[in-house]
């Protein structure tokens, strides 16, 4: 059956010019110029696979359409045209259920990469589909409501900031929301902002020419070019540097990036989701996140709950994580006695569920007769996990949260600290350095290390 595609514009050359696209695409198209004559449509025709709608429309605006495709034809996927610079209302757009935006004046390629994108949906059966490799395990109320979360977002191309504590499973959720969505066929690129250094990450992130700089032997293409028709995931993305920060705004308005060294933009149709166990909004409050850059990633919010919040989960997924074990070393899995599983669900996890699998791999392998005791997990006893508790910062207790990566976890903690310093004092270098016992010299150093100049 030949899909129905809607485009509604006031502009009779831009109405035209969707019309013969889109129709030249194998597609039957619609064509109307206002608010009443669309609405019109979408009660008279059946399955109209994709709306096509401007934003600004003689009566009304596009946004009714969009919430009333959210109201009474879920089943449509609908696209927002904005003209140059009103990025504002393309946001609001898919907050309000958009499922993408294109900015005018349209580009073609553009235009057929996103009908083809919008129209992979019609085809995906509305059910949540987790793969034996990446799974959101749990009966708890939030995880239920999560999972029913990762199905609707991924139907959208609304950017998705996930928040959360180390370990809880950020990355589980993104790769879900790309797993279920119509890129599923195309790659999933994860990067981690504070793994990258900083002189590298403009290179790592939009590629580089042939002899732009020293060491630049050949072509390389970057993340954006990796995941093109995909997603790119970007944890740990307050880490980012301020001048990368800028950069990065600008390829994910423009949906173009530049290698270094030249001066051709390649078109790049990415979806971002982003995450972070910081308050990325104490970072934008403390100038050391942009703004900009923040609201336009965080469209759409979604919280990852910490193992503790769903305690009752964690029988479950030591059941899962003990299977797993056992397929992999190729024995029968081990099982918990009681002892042991009640010392796991009154232990308060600051590390989440990639705690819970180092616990259980470390209790497999010490183990006798194939059952896990209460001993063999070396937890803390409470009053270790009391003191625990009296160092847990936001993001964990230091001893847990700097596990397998202790020089990258104290220079994160001294980079907020001289962050602070320079907030403190208005940014005056030598008040700064003289507050923290440094020398000028030592200060300046740290100032280039961190990327704070």
């Amino acid at each position: 059956m030949q899909q129905t595609v809607l485009i509604i514009d006031d502009e009779p050359d831009i109405r035209e010019l969707l019309d013969i696209t889109i129709s030249r695409m194998g597609l039957h198209t619609i064509a109307v110029g206002n608010v009443r004559d669309a609405l019109q449509a979408l009660s008279k025709t059946e399955n109209i696979s994709l709306c096509l709608t401007d934003i600004k429309l003689p009566d009304g605006s596009g946004l009714e359409i969009v919430r009333h495709i959210q109201q009474n034809a879920m089943c449509t996927a609908v696209a927002v045209l904005t003209a140059y610079g009103s990025t504002e209302l393309a946001v609001e757009a898919l907050k309000a259920g958009a499922f993408d935006f294109i900015n005018k004046p349209v580009s073609v390629e553009q235009l057929r990469s996103l009908v083809k994108t919008a129209l992979k949906l019609d085809r995906r059966e509305n059910q949540f589909d987790g793969s034996s490799n990446t799974r959101l395990l749990g009966e708890t109320q939030s995880i239920v409501n999560l999972r029913e979360q990762i199905l609707k977002l991924s139907r959208s191309q609304a950017p998705v900031y996930i928040s959360g504590e180390s370990g809880s499973g950020k990355e589980v959720v993104a790769r879900l929301i790309h797993a279920n969505g119509p890129r599923s066929d195309a790659p999933f690129v994860p990067v981690n902002c504070g793994a990258i250094p900083s002189e590298l990450v403009e290179s790592e992130f939009f590629g580089h020419s042939k002899g732009s700089f020293t060491g630049a032997y050949d072509h390389k293409e970057g993340l954006f070019e990796a995941a093109n028709g995909g997603t790119l995931f970007l944890d740990e993305v307050a880490d980012l540097p301020l001048n990368m920060q800028v950069k990065l705004l600008r390829a994910i308005q423009e949906k173009a990036v530049r290698r270094i060294g030249s001066n051709q933009e390649i078109p790049v149709d990415v979806r971002i989701l982003s995450a972070t166990h910081r308050d990325l909004s104490k970072a934008v409050a403390a100038e050391h996140f942009r703004s900009d850059l923040f609201y336009r990633i965080n469209v759409i919010e979604v919280q990852v709950p910490s193992l503790r919040d769903r305690a009752s989960d964690i029988p479950l997924l030591a059941k899962f994580m003990l299977e797993r074990i056992g397929r992999d070393w190729g024995v029968n899995p081990p099982t918990l006695d009681k002892s042991a599983l009640n010392s796991l669900c009154n232990y308060g996890f600051p590390g989440n569920v990639r705690e819970l699998e180092n616990i259980i791999e470390r209790a497999a392998t010490l183990c006798e007769k194939g059952t896990i005791t209460a001993s063999d997990l070396s937890l803390p006893s409470p009053i270790q996990q009391a003191n625990i508790q009296n160092k847990t910062s936001d993001s964990g207790s230091h001893f847990l949260a700097a596990s397998g990566q202790l020089e990258e976890y104290i220079a994160g903690i001294e980079k907020e600290i001289i962050a602070d310093a320079l907030e403190a004092n208005r940014w005056n270098k030598t008040e700064s350095a003289k507050n923290l016992g440094l020398t000028f010299r030592q200060f300046r150093y740290k100032l280039k290390k961190y990327n704070l100049e």
